[in-house]
């Protein structure tokens, strides 16, 4: 073994000292996707420091703690101070900023002197926010989100009415350090003073707010301590911890579950490159046929051989590895301004090693997997074939040694994906989806072939000899149906998944919404109010429905006497509160098990849960919930269970309960207001100003919001799966390049028997376009299955095929080959057919 390996080292030397000539699109696709992985997980990595390191930034302090819809009672707050240095009481809620031509809903934050305890808050023109808060002319100031400033016509110094106070705006509010964990909201932000809400109506009991109690820690406590001390007492009663070892959780499950999913692309695009990668090696080792039957001849061993080009390719690797490695690492850093301004937290790009660790792990065994299975046919010439047109495209599969080789390499690169990426469940879904996308490209290249051959032979088209040529081409032996199809498909069926994915996405909410959603819904009714709202909405022609009830917040703590969360598991109802009403009656809900409690029930709480959620949670009816609802601890029977359509966008409660079981608990009302879309501004107007207090939400706004949202998230993907169309492109290349010779070869005969250049050109053309439509077909199919398969089963939405988009994938599909096969005509075009003929003697 010593032997050969020395041999073998020897000869490889000797090969490599013709160059790199033959391994430009090996380097190309291998250095594309090693790239791509590890520069999505060195941002990534960059994301996940800036949220540990500014953990304390983003939460506002060392430790949060949240009510919901009321502030600590004088024993709870004496609590929370006994433990903090410092501590800013915050209340966060929605409003309606009114001028006297507009009004514009608005996420408000409301504070004290202390705020903010860490960061700084970034004004223009620049002022301290305490001066900005003090305002002018004896009102109260405030700062506003510019995008709330422009919508509202607002410059500083002009006031406006913030439920039933008026307000001067000061300043444009540029940053604020703790914004990221604020969580989705419908408006932009405003920031006022607390004290200066005082009889608005916004914090009175029953409305809608959270408040948040920051605090600075002590000398000498740290986190665990602080916890011990208040959750005891203060998770009981409904509230909620946050610290700065997680400063702001849902952006990092976002920045952890879309770095992964765009890792995943990234894979699809090292697999499209690994096509790539398997036709120049094979490329590469068919014009070394002759040189490996003259070893042969000599009395080189198989082992020799197969060691000769296996360290050739093997030093090419990691050359490769080692391009695409600095790449990946660089381009963060080159993008890290551009990074910056399109988030609104600090991600510290640098150079982390386990990125780059996971990408040369993806590309080493996407590299030996493409290459052993062409590199084991070195084991099949035979010094026979110095005296034949021999080449290693023998169709003998190679030694059961190497297909087990083969499938390890492949079992490993798929657990490898599985445990790395942190969603194992998504990446064994990603492999059978992109197994099923290969092999539905490898038949349809075979197809392609087929019929090709099939209808080159046709008397029909006798007439057409160009058209003839061109499918005579495509269906000859040795031609580049293949590696077209496959290569070129696969980065289209990446881009199509995703086309149809957003679009589905997007639909659900811009086009299914709006036929059934109400218009408005209307929040912090007080229950004085509820009469002369529904008086003004009754009778108006342009309202088609309205739709109110008592509205409340609670959170489950228990079910049957046991911890919420150890019951239910995850499940969203038990992650934070949740609206409950009360109703002597079922109202446009049916119940499907159990009986609702008679009118004018009096006895102990009953409860009427969702249906659908409750067998999700595994509770039924005579189990008992715990629901505390502003401090107070309230247990209930579930006496029957409802069906309950939250697809509808309308007035939707998990919780129902008997009205006594909630007497005397301060609450507002909540109503839906179906109307006309050109009866909403007047609605807008006129409930405003009578009810300064009440929140409308325009549904319409916030559908345009979300889906403003769900496009930025779906453009991040398709990055990703424009890299991977992009290496598809690459490899396109490279099979028109190696088809070069072939074609010149082709047009210099063509000439000699009288064709014309433009009938030529058109006859490289057709083939071209004939692969790049077949190529698009294929993964318009690939990616509506895909498509289906995550509408259908992860957004248990209804799927719309979105034939625009598909048209466009085939269209690219043939644009592309076509393009690729043209930058390789005018070589064969202008070649002159005496020479090539010469040369070919």
């Amino acid at each position: 073994m010593t032997g050969s390996l020395g041999m073998a080292l020897r000869l490889a030397r000797r090969e490599m000292r013709g160059g790199l000539r033959g391994f430009r699109i090996f380097l190309a696709c291998l250095v594309l996707g090693v790239a791509a992985i590890a520069a999505i997980g060195s941002v990534r990595e960059g994301l996940r420091a800036g949220l540990a390191s500014q953990g304390a930034v983003l939460l506002g302090g060392d430790v949060s703690v949240s009510f919901t819809y009321r502030f600590a009672d004088p024993d709870e707050e004496a609590l929370l101070v006994a433990q903090a240095a410092q501590i800013s009481v915050l209340a966060d809620f929605r409003s309606m900023a009114v001028t006297e031509n507009d009004r514009g809903l608005t996420q408000v934050k409301a504070v004290d002197d202390a705020y903010p305890l860490i960061g700084q808050v970034v004004l223009d023109p620049p002022m301290a926010l305490s001066d900005a808060l003090d305002g002018q002319g004896g009102m109260p100031g405030a700062v506003m989100d510019d995008l709330l400033i422009d919508r509202l016509g607002l410059s500083p110094g002009d006031s406006f009415l913030l439920g039933g106070a008026d307000f001067v705006l000061m300043a444009e509010l540029v940053k604020e350090p703790d914004n990221a964990t604020a969580g989705f909201g419908l408006g932009p932000r405003s920031i006022v003073r607390r004290a200066a809400l005082e009889g608005s109506g916004l914090l009175a009991e029953g409305t809608l707010f959270n408040s948040h109690y920051k605090m600075r820690l002590r000398e000498g406590f740290n986190l665990d301590q602080a916890h011990a001390a208040l959750m005891p007492t203060l998770e009981p009663k409904g509230a909620r911890w946050q610290d700065a070892r997680n400063g702001a959780p849902g952006m990092s499950r976002l920045v952890d579950r879309l770095g992964a999913f765009l890792v995943l692309v990234g894979l699809a695009g090292l697999a499209v490159g690994g096509v790539g990668i398997s036709a120049a090696v094979r490329a590469y080792l068919d014009g070394k046929t002759g040189t490996i039957a003259i070893l042969r001849a000599l009395g080189a061993e198989r082992r020799v051989i197969f060691l000769t080009y296996f360290l050739q390719i093997g030093l090419l690797t990691l050359i490769g590895l080692a391009l695409g490695l600095m790449l990946g690492a660089i381009v963060p850093l080159l993008l890290a301004p551009v990074i910056a301004q399109s988030l609104p937290i600090t991600a510290e790009i640098t150079i982390y090693a386990r990125p780059l660790a996971e990408a040369a792990l993806y590309g080493g065994l996407a590299a030996l997997l493409f290459t052993l299975w062409p590199l084991s046919r070195t084991e099949e010439v035979k010094a026979a074939a110095l005296f034949r047109d021999a080449a290693l495209g023998a169709t003998r599969l190679p030694r059961p040694l190497f297909i087990g080789l083969c499938l390890g390499i492949l079992a490993t690169l798929i657990w490898a994906a599985a445990r790395l990426s942190g969603m194992p469940s998504l990446a064994m879904w990603s492999f059978i989806g992109l197994s099923g996308a290969f092999a539905a490209l490898v038949l349809t290249g075979l197809a392609v072939r087929w019929i090709a051959r099939w209808l080159g032979h046709r008397t029909a088209l006798r007439g057409w000899p160009t058209l003839r040529m061109a499918l005579g081409a495509v269906g000859g032996p040795g031609g580049e149906a293949g590696a077209v199809v496959l290569s070129l498909g696969l980065g289209l069926a990446v881009l199509a998944a995703v086309g149809q994915i957003d679009n589905n996405l997007r639909g659900a909410i811009a086009r299914d919404l709006p036929e059934v959603a109400p218009s408005f819904f209307v929040l912090d009714i007080q229950p004085d109010q509820i009469d002369g709202v529904s008086a003004r909405l009754e009778g108006d022609p342009l309202v088609s429905r309205i739709d109110t009830a008592p509205m409340l917040r609670g959170m489950i703590t228990k079910i049957n006497d046991r911890p919420a969360r150890e019951v239910a598991g995850g499940h969203w109802v038990v992650r934070g509160d949740r609206g409950l009403t009360y109703s002597d009656t079922p109202t446009r809900t049916t119940v499907v098990d159990g009986e609702w409690w008679p009118k004018d029930y009096q006895g102990p709480p009953q409860i009427s849960f969702a249906a659908e959620e409750a067998q999700e949670m595994g509770i039924g009816i005579g189990d008992s919930l715990t629901v505390n609802i502003l401090g107070r601890d309230i247990t209930g029977e579930i006496t029957s269970l409802r069906e309950v359509d939250f697809s509808q966008a309308g007035m939707g409660f998990v919780m129902t309960m008997n009205p006594s079981a909630l007497a005397g608990a301060p609450h507002s009302y909540i109503a839906t207001i179906y109307a006309d879309q050109t009866g909403e501004a007047a609605i807008l107007r006129d409930l405003g100003r009578a009810y300064p207090n009440i929140t409308l939400i325009s549904v319409r706004d916030a559908i345009t919001q979300v889906t403003g949202l769900m496009g930025q998230v779906a453009g991040a993907i398709t990055y990703g799966a424009l890299a991977t169309l992009v290496t598809g492109f690459v490899v396109l290349m490279g099979a028109a390049a190696a088809g070069e010779r072939a074609r010149t070869y082709e047009a210099a005969v063509l000439k000699t028997l009288g064709a014309t250049r433009p009938a030529i050109l058109a006859n490289f053309a057709i083939r071209s376009a004939v692969l790049g439509m077949a190529a698009g077909a294929v993964a318009v199919f690939a990616g509506g299955v895909a498509g289906w398969a995550v509408t259908h089963y992860i957004m248990e939405d209804r799927f719309v095929f979105d034939a625009l988009n598909a048209l466009a994938i085939v269209a690219g599909g043939v644009i592309a080959t076509v393009l690729a096969g043209l930058a390789y005509a005018w070589r064969p075009l202008s070649a002159r057919p005496a020479q090539v003929l010469r040369a070919r003697e």
